[in-house]
């Protein structure tokens, strides 16, 4: 059988050399529609480019890619953080690369890594995968998702259920009833930590759900939300994330109100600055989760075909200064 070119994948997708190039090196200058094409092409046609499949058949290029919305989302970089312990001084290489948003899919990049062939393995960092995007990674390139899942892919996640539930069975014991959680618009393709944190937190406690576009004022304005038509029926609020929580508990005080005397506030991920804000959390076990991934993507290169399990890391509430008792009357 002939060695497929780059030549035949820019005949096949009618495009030229250059767009082929771009679609491998560069896929974010593309239009989405040409970029689909040519990596589709590519799939059907099994191409791997030339010297990438040379390396590869001398057992691989010791390379290992992370994608994830790092700038976007700083849990993320406690999770690389986990990754790069773990990768020592084996000799491997570790490139990044991040990803705008996870609230959108498309990722450019993410779609093209397993057709370039410049790395052995992928870890996905939860950004949410499309049907193509997910069905070309588990084709042609192994790979770990974290904290997102795909079908016949190994994933690691913890339980974002439990963790509402968790925050839930901790107000109610402090005799709270009706809570308000502060979340941040979204586009998930799929239920994203923060809605199953909801729908935990609401098997436990009445809920009403603030919404506000995400952003470093995304708790100061749901609180703004919630006191427009007067002082809210709900004696906590629950931030869909640390950062979000501990905005809410800033302009609490602002408006002159006692936290944990007049409304609780919770977060979740216990950031390092929960912890020196005294901010209640539940704890998301962020490090340990980039270590476990590179260890299942090293067991994944070396027993291709081994099925390997989905596995889910423990969630903790952390118990600090900003919850108390309900306040009555």
């Amino acid at each position: 059988m002939n060695e497929v070119t780059i030549y035949d994948v820019a005949e096949r997708a009618q495009v030229s050399i250059s767009t082929v190039s771009l679609a491998l090196n560069h896929p974010a200058r593309l239009k989405r529609s040409t970029l689909e094409r040519v990596l589709q092409v590519a799939d059907d046609l099994g191409f791997v480019p030339k010297e990438r499949a040379v390396l590869r058949a001398r057992k691989g290029v010791h390379r290992i890619a992370a994608v994830a919305p790092f700038t976007s989302y700083p849990s993320f970089s406690r999770r690389l953080a986990g990754v790069f312990d773990e990768l020592g001084d084996r000799g491997e290489q570790l490139v990044v690369s991040d990803c705008a948003d996870i609230a959108v899919s498309a990722s450019p990049v993410l779609a093209s890594i397993p057709v370039r062939g410049h790395v052995d393995g992928l870890l996905n960092l939860g950004v949410p995968l499309d049907e193509k995007i997910g069905e070309r990674l588990r084709q042609r390139l192994p790979t770990v998702l974290l904290d997102t899942r795909y079908p016949g892919l190994p994933d690691i996640c913890v339980d974002d259920h439990l963790g509402g539930r968790l925050v839930g069975e901790h107000l109610a014991g402090l005799g709270h009833r009706s809570v308000a959680f502060l979340n941040e618009v979204e586009t998930y393709p799929f239920q994203s930590p923060p809605v199953l944190r909801l729908a935990g937190l609401r098997t436990v406690l009445d809920v009403v759900e603030i919404t506000v576009p995400r952003g470093t004022s995304a708790g100061a304005a749901a609180v703004a939300r919630l006191f427009a038509d007067g002082p809210p029926a709900v004696t906590a609020v629950v931030g869909c994330r640390d950062l979000v929580a501990l905005g809410a508990l800033a302009e609490l005080r602002a408006r002159g109100l006692s936290v944990p005397g007049d409304l609780s506030v919770v977060g979740f991920d216990d950031d390092p600055v929960a912890e020196a804000l005294g901010l209640t959390t539940v704890r998301h076990p962020f490090e340990e989760s980039g270590r476990l991934a590179l260890r299942t993507l090293r067991r994944m290169l070396a027993a291709p075909g081994e099925e390997i399990p989905s596995q889910r890391l423990p969630l903790t509430l952390i118990p600090r200064a900003t919850t108390g008792p309900a306040p009555t009357g």
